[in-house]
């Protein structure tokens, strides 16, 4: 190991840290969003379907 080495400066660790809350952002909205997504239209179908009806013929006797 070099001992001439330096740590990381400020700005280093500033764009680290912003860098893991915008990984940690898009990591959130990639899985929440879609759940969202679906539920939002899964409930839509469901309101607006009409109801099945079907009318039998009738024998004439």
């Amino acid at each position: 190991m070099n001992s001439d080495s330096q740590s990381a400066s400020s700005s280093d660790t500033y764009s680290h840290r912003l860098a893991d809350i915008v990984g940690t952002l898009i990591a959130l909205v990639t899985l929440t969003l879609p759940v969202i997504v679906i539920a939002h239209y899964s409930t839509n179908v469901q309101n607006n379907q009409q109801p099945m009806t079907y009318e039998l013929p009738r024998g004439e006797d």
